[in-house]
C-alpha cells in the first residue's frame, strides 16, 4: 500500500519495488514452493475425489436408482423429489453450518481469500448437495474455497508462525492446484484466478510461481489417477470435431450478433438471479427447495417438449457439453431455443439459492445458442458454439482473457482457427454487458471546513 507519504510507507512494498526478484533469491521462497509442489499433488488427489464422488452420486440418483427400482430409466417427474430434498438439504447447511455454505454464485466468483477451516464442511457439503441432485451450477467455486482453505489449514500446522504474505500466497497455490484439476489446464486455472483476482504489478510473479508449480504438479497427478482408474485425464478438450475454415467477413458480423444477444441474456440470468437471492436469503427453508422445484420443472418441460432427456437441463452441463457439440444434427433450432431457454431459467434460480461455480452452465447455455443460430445462413456449428461459449462466459464472469481461452482450447485445434471470432465476440459481450449494469451508486464526499 502506498501513502501520501510514498511507497517507503510500507517497507515490504518499497523493498519489493526496489527489487522485485530478491523473493525468488531467498531461502524461504524456495521452501515455499516445495511447499506448494506437495500442496498439489494433495489437493489435486483431492478435487479428483470430490468430482468423482459428484459424478458417481449423480449416476447413483439419476441413472442406478430408478433402475433399481423397475424402471427402464428415470421418468420425467424423477428430477421433482431430488431437487427438492436438495434444496432443503441446502438450506439447513447454509443455515446451520459456519460459512454461509459458502460463496453465492449469483455474484460470480470469490477471490477474497481462503475460508477458515470452520467454514470447509459447510462449504463441502452445500456443493456436493447441489452438483450431485441435479442443480445447475459448477464445482469450480467449491473446489477454489475448498483448495485454498484447505492448504490455508495444512500450512497453519506446519507453520503457525508465518506472516500474512505468506499464508495468502500457499492459499492461492491451493485454489490454483484445486481448478486446474477441474480444468485440465494449469495455465487456464492460473488466468482465471489472476483475472479474478486482479493481480498485477510485482507481486503477480511472487504469487504466480508457486501457483503454478502446484497447478502443474497437481495435474499430472490428476492425469495419473485418471489414467489409473480408467475415467479420463480431466482435458476439457473435445475431440472429433469437424475441421472448420478460415473466418469470413459474414461470420464477424455473427460475433457482433452474439455478442449483443449474450451480454443481454448474460445481464438478465445474473440480474435476476441477485433479485430473487435476498429472497432466499430471507427465508431459505421455503425458497430453496421452490428454487430446486422451479428447475424440476423447466427440466421436465424441456424433456416433455422436444422428447430429448431432461439431464441436459440439469448439472453444469460440464459433462452433456461434448455430447451436444458432437451430435448437433439430432436438434432442431426449435428444440436448441428451448434448451437455452430452460437452461437458463435453472440457472438463474438455482444461482440464487444453491451453491456452486457460474461458469460450465454459461458455456454450456452459450454452445447451445451459438449452435441454434447456426441453423441460419453463413454461420458454421463450431464457430457458433465457439463464439457463443466466450460470449456467455464473459457475460456472467466478467474475465474476458479467461473466456476466450475457454472457448479456445475447449475446441482444440478448431479453437485456435475460430479465436479471431472468439476475440470479437468476447469483446462486443464484454462491452455490451457493462453498460446494461448500473453503476454502483457513488459515495458522497464531505465538504471540506
Amino acid at each position: 500500500m502506498t501513502s501520501p507519504n510514498g511507497p517507503a510507507a510500507d517497507p515490504a512494498a518499497a523493498a519489493l519495488l526496489a527489487d522485485p526478484f530478491g523473493p525468488l533469491r531467498s531461502r524461504g521462497y524456495l521452501m515455499l514452493l516445495v511447499v506448494a509442489a506437495v500442496l498439489g499433488v494433495v489437493l489435486s488427489a483431492g478435487a479428483y475425489g470430490f468430482l468423482r464422488a459428484v459424478s458417481l452420486l449423480q449416476d447413483a440418483v439419476y441413472t442406478d436408482l430408478p433402475k433399481a427400482l423397475g424402471f427402464d430409466g428415470a421418468p420425467v417427474w424423477w428430477p421433482v423429489p431430488f431437487l427438492g430434498v436438495a434444496g432443503l438439504l441446502v438450506a439447513l447447511t447454509v443455515r446451520y453450518l459456519p460459512g454461509n455454505g459458502g460463496h453465492q454464485p449469483a455474484e460470480g466468483l470469490n477471490t477474497k481469500g481462503a475460508p477458515p477451516a470452520a467454514e470447509l464442511p459447510g462449504i463441502l457439503l452445500a456443493a456436493v448437495f447441489s452438483l450431485s441432485l441435479g442443480a445447475v451450477v459448477g464445482p469450480e467455486a467449491p473446489l477454489i474455497a475448498l483448495g485454498g482453505g484447505i492448504a490455508l489449514y495444512l500450512f497453519r500446522l506446519l507453520k503457525p508462525d508465518a506472516d500474512r504474505t505468506t499464508q495468502a500466497v500457499v492459499a492461492a497455490s491451493g485454489s490454483f492446484a484445486a481448478v486446474s484439476a477441474l480444468l485440465g489446464s494449469p495455465l487456464l486455472g492460473a488466468f482465471l484466478l489472476m483475472e479474478a483476482s486482479g493481480l498485477g504489478g510485482p507481486m503477480l510473479g511472487i504469487v504466480l510461481l508457486p501457483g503454478l508449480l502446484a497447478s502443474g504438479v497437481g495435474s499430472l497427478v490428476f492425469t495419473g489417477i485418471g489414467s489409473w482408474t480408467g475415467v479420463g485425464s480431466g482435458s476439457l478438450v473435445i475431440p472429433s470435431l469437424p475441421a472448420v475454415g478460415r473466418p469470413d467477413l459474414g461470420q464477424f458480423g455473427w460475433a457482433l450478433v452474439i455478442g449483443v444477444a449474450s451480454a443481454c441474456l448474460g445481464t438478465a440470468i445474473q440480474r435476476t438471479a441477485l433479485h430473487l437471492q435476498p429472497r432466499v436469503n430471507g427465508s431459505r427453508l421455503f425458497w430453496t427447495p421452490v428454487m430446486g422445484l422451479v428447475t424440476a420443472g423447466v427440466a421436465i418441460a424441456y424433456a416433455e417438449g422436444t422428447g430429448k432427456d431432461f439431464s441436459e437441463v440439469l448439472f453444469s452441463g460440464q459433462s452433456q457439453l461434448p455430447e451436444l457439440l458432437l451430435h448437433t444434427d439430432g436438434y432442431t433450432a426449435g428444440a436448441l431455443a428451448l434448451l437455452v431457454a430452460c437452461k437458463s431459467i435453472g440457472y438463474c434460480v438455482c444461482l440464487s439459492a444453491f451453491r456452486g461455480g457460474p461458469i460450465f452452465p454459461a458455456m454450456f447455455i452459450g454452445a447451445a445458442g451459438g449452435i441454434a443460430l447456426s441453423h441460419l445462413p453463413g454461420l458454421p456449428f463450431v464457430a457458433g458454439a465457439a463464439m457463443g461459449i466466450g460470449a456467455m462466459s464473459v457475460a456472467l464472469l466478467r474475465l474476458p482473457m479467461t473466456s476466450v481461452l475457454l472457448a479456445t482450447l475447449l475446441l482444440g485445434a478448431d479453437g485456435v482457427t475460430v479465436m479471431p471470432l472468439v476475440i470479437v465476440a468476447v469483446v462486443v459481450c464484454h462491452v455490451t454487458a457493462s453498460r446494461l449494469v448500473p453503476p454502483p451508486a457513488r459515495t458522497p464526499v464531505p465538504a471540506e471546513a
